[in-house]
């Protein structure tokens, strides 16, 4: 049973095909049913909805990919007047259907109709030529929002240069392999857009590898590669290398580099003269100045 009241206002007109759709989640359809009731121009992106529901980021992102899939939501990128690219979402009520010709609201219709109801008779010539009507004012349609034109050619992040090699250790350890291709494997654990297949985990083992020979933590390389990934993930193996290669940590200074600092200045340390074991400061071994051969003093 239905106890049902006319709305008036503020309501919105939903079609059987997507409330009674058998192929979409309860919260797809909640979410086609939310954007389809805002305005134009209101920010529908995956981090406004989770701050707005209490669902979690990945499923309002599967829920959103559902409604693409369907053709309820269509979404693209374009480039805005001050060179920002953004995401444009398209709401469909129903896919599929073209929507009507724009037709003359009936208010002007009225007002364009009235003048030539009256039939007046002809009247004599005029010396003073008749005054031509204005024009209508053209007022748009209420729910037209300009767009930003859809972007043409590669993206300002595109890569016109060939891609850095993949870093490569400088001692091929079996050991040190087979923990960068668990490593690799395992992330999907963590993140479930990062399946790569096993000619990928092959092609990238040598960069994990570099990471875990300068005595990178696996953690630390875990979370380097499934942090702020983007979305949607189109190519999981080509964002890995990228970030295995640009993020890859030097090798860990030795003692002489980390020698302490005093004052703001670096301390030479204490060496022993190896012919009058005289004490002396030198980063290397050595002559003291006394004893070395080079000089005249000691000839």
């Amino acid at each position: 049973m239905h106890d049902n009241v006319r709305h008036a206002s503020g309501f919105t007109v939903i079609g059987n095909h997507l409330a009674q759709h058998r192929g979409l989640s309860l919260v797809a359809l909640g979410l086609a049913v939310h954007i389809q009731s805002l305005p134009a121009g209101a920010k529908v992106g995956i981090k406004v909805l989770a701050g707005r529901f209490p669902e979690s980021e990945t499923r309002i992102a599967a829920a959103l990919r559902e409604l693409e899939a369907t053709g309820y939501l269509h979404r693209s990128r374009v480039r805005l007047p001050d060179g920002r690219v953004v995401t444009r979402t398209v709401s469909y009520n129903r896919p599929g259907a073209e929507a009507p010709a724009p037709t003359i609201p009936r208010q002007r219709a009225g007002r364009a109709a009235a003048p030539a109801a009256p039939a007046a008779p002809a009247a004599p010539a005029s010396p003073v030529p008749p005054r031509a009507p204005a024009p209508a004012t053209e007022r748009p349609p209420p729910t037209s929002v300009p767009l930003p034109a859809p972007v043409h050619g590669p993206a300002p992040t595109a890569r016109t240069a060939p891609p850095p090699p993949l870093p490569q250790p400088r001692e091929a350890v079996p050991e040190l392999h087979r923990a960068a291709a668990a490593i690799l494997a395992d992330l999907r654990r963590h993140a479930p857009q990062l399946v790569l297949s096993e000619r990928d985990v092959l092609a990238l083992t040598p960069g994990v590898a570099t990471w875990l020979e300068r005595d990178a933590h696996p953690d630390t390389v875990r979370q380097a590669l499934v942090t702020d990934l983007p979305f949607p993930l189109k190519h999981p193996a080509k964002l890995l290398r990228h970030r295995v290669t640009t993020l890859l940590p030097p090798p860990l200074p030795g003692t002489q580099e980390l020698a302490p600092v005093r004052s703001g200045v670096l301390v030479i340390p204490l060496q022993n003269c190896d012919t009058c074991d005289r004490a002396f400061r030198s980063r290397h071994p050595g002559h003291c100045r006394g004893c070395r051969p080079d000089l005249p003093t000691a000839a």
